[in-house]
């Protein structure tokens, strides 16, 4: 994955369910912290769709433990032949956990998204853009998920997307929440270049998460116009 184009990835637990996901997705992204034994389901792996590896730690809005082993296992997912990108949590970098990881999937050509979260608020632009300058400086993707209150915050993410894409950079941006929900169908439209949705919206990993099916359907609308 180069994150040249749009990517919608499929948000899974259990890579089995991957096959429902190909009518959609572009990709998958594995959320090893909701897995059981992420290492043996990729061992186990035989679908279709390149895999982006995510083991989200508890600080950030996953169930990873924030220890060794979580960062080991993504270093080790990083060499699965169908894994073609890791994400790292800019937090774990700054920490200097995350810099192995990153390092690692440089030396098997794997790409990195280096993704901050806030479950809060939406900050100003000039943070936004600060964050997403720091994620760039380690990741071939920056990721900014933020929460929405009103649609004016939106609007603010919305312009920095476009902002930095003009700019050349590729970022991945979300508003979570209702009021942002919209956002993630909106936001490819302004340059974001990854979209997330689970197969069965009872399985959203992210508050205001559309399921696959119609995420796509709206993304491939709004592409057409």
């Amino acid at each position: 994955m180069d994150f040249d184009s749009f990517v919608l990835a499929a948000v899974l637990s259990d890579l089995g369910e991957e096959r429902a996901a190909r009518e959609h997705a572009d990709a998958v992204e594995f959320r090893m912290d909701l897995a059981d034994d992420p290492l043996a389901a990729l061992d186990d792996y035989d679908g279709e769709l390149p895999i982006l590896a995510t083991n989200r730690v508890e600080w950030e809005g996953g169930e990873a433990a924030d220890d060794d082993a979580r960062v080991d296992a993504l270093r080790a997912a990083a060499e699965h032949p169908r894994v073609e990108a890791v994400d790292v949590e800019l937090a774990a970098i700054a920490a200097g956990e995350g810099v192995g990881v990153v390092d690692h999937a440089r030396e098997r050509d794997v790409a990195v998204v280096v993704s901050v979260h806030d479950f809060e608020e939406t900050p100003a632009r000039a943070e936004m853009a600060r964050l997403l300058g720091q994620a760039l400086e380690f990741g071939d993707v920056g990721k900014l998920a933020v929460t929405a209150d009103a649609p004016a915050d939106v609007l603010r993410l919305l312009a920095l997307t476009h902002a930095q894409t003009e700019a050349g950079n590729r970022v991945a941006t979300m508003a979570m929440g209702e009021a942002g929900r919209h956002s993630r169908a909106v936001a490819p439209v302004y340059g974001s270049r990854i979209g997330y949705a689970p197969v069965d919206p009872a399985d959203a990993t992210a508050p205001g998460q559309y399921d696959l099916a119609t995420l796509r359907d709206l993304v491939d609308a709004l592409d057409a116009t």
